[in-house]
């Protein structure tokens, strides 16, 4: 049991660089992008393939997992931009392409890495830790780092303008931000986070298969209102945009923590998809219901007082 739920807090914090990836389209541009299901394949099929067939170093693979996820990123935004073409129908035609393109990229449905040489039997081999201690190690660190590199971009005129353009796009256009571009961009960041989680997911479970982002964009809205239902415990209730980052994260390492207690209690694994929809269903349909009662409530105060 210990060790389950030590494995899946592992892979919730490996996920958690996805969560960040969809965390930038979802809460900063306001856009659900059904792309991540297909980038998050490409970086795992991308990563294998580099370090099996090429030989290629390990957290070389990780970058150039990360590069592939901002050109299908890309493909996204200019589709978006471009052609004028809906958000979210330009994520899905995006992912239903990724489909093809991963499966050209290895040749086969999938590719093992059980003799492969990954960044976490490099750590293991250089600090003689335990492999599931290593792989939380990585995890955190990876995270940790992404977490403050995105809070100093985001804090840059070029990531303000990011965030200008979600918030308020023609009040941004007036600024003389040219929020195609932003978003483009945007989208690419996003995704290219959400390729480097897939690479670093592969490595860890020691095989990329084209089938392994299927749901990740449900799983990444999960993270992302759990780790803010967490956030509204806390005393600073998520002021600052690097809590909410780290919410994220610990919102992804929360869901799977309840995903292995929920499988430990004997709830079948095929259930689990239903049980995600329904843990952001009711994350979001919630808050909406109960500030409709304190508005109906407000209401009925304000007749009573005159």
């Amino acid at each position: 049991m210990a060790a389950a739920l030590f494995s899946a807090i592992n892979q919730g914090i490996l996920w958690g660089v996805m969560v960040l990836g969809v965390y930038i389209t979802y809460k900063l541009l306001n856009i659900a992008d059904l792309s991540v299901d297909g980038t998050f394949a490409l970086g795992g099929c991308v990563a294998a393939t580099a370090m099996v067939t090429g030989g290629v170093d390990p957290w070389l693979a990780v970058l150039l997992a990360f590069g592939a996820g901002a050109l299908a990123g890309g493909c996204t935004g200019l589709m978006h931009a471009l052609l004028n073409i809906p958000a979210i129908l330009a994520g899905i035609l995006t992912m239903i392409g990724l489909w093809s393109v991963n499966l050209r990229i290895m040749g086969k449905s999938n590719t093992p890495l059980l003799n492969a040489r990954t960044v976490y039997s490099d750590v293991a081999d250089l600090t003689g830790l335990p492999r599931d201690v290593v792989v939380l190690v990585v995890a955190v660190a990876m995270a940790a780092a992404l977490v403050g590199l995105l809070y100093w971009f985001f804090g840059t005129e070029v990531g303000s303008s990011l965030r200008a353009t979600g918030n308020n796009p023609d009040m941004a256009r007036a600024l003389g931000v040219d929020t195609r571009m932003a978003v483009l961009l945007a989208l690419m960041v996003s995704n290219g986070l959400v390729a480097m989680s897939g690479a670093l997911v592969c490595q860890s479970q020691k095989y990329a298969d084209v089938g392994m982002g299927t749901g990740a964009i449900v799983i990444g809205l999960a993270a992302i209102v759990i780790g803010e239902a967490l956030g509204r415990l806390t005393p600073g209730r998520l002021r600052s945009f690097g809590s909410r980052l780290v919410a994220a994260v610990v919102g992804s390492a929360a869901y799977f923590l309840i995903r292995a207690v929920v499988l430990q209690m004997g709830l079948d694994a095929n259930d689990m998809k239903l049980l995600t929809a329904l843990i952001v269903v009711f994350a979001l349909g919630v808050p909406y219901l109960a500030g409709k009662a304190r508005q109906r409530s407000s209401y009925q105060r304000e007749g009573v007082s005159e």
